[in-house]
């Protein structure tokens, strides 16, 4: 009788144990993925104006603002499509003349597309391309809760040139282009079986793999970098229902054909410049890295708009004649 109750006991302890463990294995997930991937539901457009507030955005803060309103001012037409997985993704349609390439741009990461496309979107319609202008999912008007640092959202990407050869027949050329996680998703859609109208992929500060940029985030936060990628992943897939490494831009780049422009700034305190050279390392198509000194996350342009100009117009300009 006694051993009897002493198994019990010691039954009701590794029960309780093991339920604590589970419990606390759960919230520690759950608060990762809110932490990482959540994005509260929106009713409307974000904040396009809001700028980082470190130092190295201060000097360029009212240059970004007069881009953004700028571009804000434009005329667009509203366009809207349906993911692969039944949301409504929302996009701005800028016509500058029929029959031109298409540029297809991605913002970043709680970005938005009138503020981290405020200097390409300008370029586009300066070189005669007309644009699709892109809200990522969990962003702006298009619809979502969580973000998943383009490994959903690079099949988005293939969802809107779908669109875009439905609209505008499959001989227009068609030109990805990203800032931020943004790039990431174009260089991680590069892998994709997309359509031969498809000529190259302009990508302004991406990061080389998800877990990679999360694992990054955490040490400068000084927490273990590997460690805190992979409760974020476990997270991702329980509560966001995607699998965190089932792509990187430096696996993609390896098995894409397409011509690839990686542009970087040397002082990114985000996503550091050997992001992009690792991705210019593994790529096995044409390609080319252009980085900018003293140029912070996402603000190449900014830093020398003439030189960002001057490399994008020459490298578009070989490959849709090509």
């Amino acid at each position: 009788m006694i051993l009897g109750g002493m198994e019990l006991v010691a039954g009701i302890v590794v029960g309780i144990v093991v339920g604590v463990l589970l419990t606390v294995f759960f919230v520690l997930t759950y608060y990762a993925y809110r932490l990482t991937f959540y994005a509260a539901p929106r009713k409307g457009d974000e904040d396009q104006y809001l700028i980082p507030t470190e130092e190295q955005y201060r000097k360029d803060a009212e240059k970004l603002r007069q881009c953004i309103s700028r571009l804000d001012s434009m005329e667009y037409e509203p366009v809207t499509i349906e993911s692969f997985d039944g949301r409504k993704l929302f996009g701005r349609y800028y016509h500058a003349q029929e029959g031109a390439p298409l540029q297809i741009q991605f913002h970043g990461y709680r970005g938005s597309a009138l503020r981290d496309l405020c200097g390409g979107t300008p370029l586009a319609l300066k070189l005669g391309h007309n644009v699709l202008l892109v809200d990522q999912r969990a962003h702006g008007r298009s619809d979502g809760t969580t973000i998943t640092f383009g490994v959903l959202e690079r099949k988005d990407c293939l969802e809107w040139i779908r669109y875009a050869q439905q609209r505008f027949g499959t001989e227009i050329p068609i030109v990805l282009t990203g800032v931020s996680m943004g790039a990431a998703t174009v260089l991680m859609a590069a892998d994709l079986e997309l359509p031969s109208a498809v000529k190259a992929v302009v990508a302004d500060c991406p990061f080389s793999a998800p877990r990679e940029i999360i694992a990054r985030v955490a040490e400068n936060m000084g927490l273990p970098g590997k460690q805190a990628a992979t409760v974020c992943a476990l997270g991702g897939a329980i509560f966001g229902g995607f699998r965190l490494g089932s792509s990187s831009a430096v696996e993609a780049v390896r098995k894409s054909h397409l011509p690839i422009l990686l542009i970087h700034g040397e002082d990114d305190h985000y996503v550091p410049c050997e992001m992009s050279r690792k991705i210019y390392d593994a790529c096995s198509a044409e390609k080319r890295l252009e980085t900018f000194p003293h140029a912070a996350h996402a603000m190449c342009y900014m830093e020398d708009p003439v030189r960002y100009e001057t490399v994008i117009t020459d490298f578009l300009q070989t490959h849709l004649c090509a």
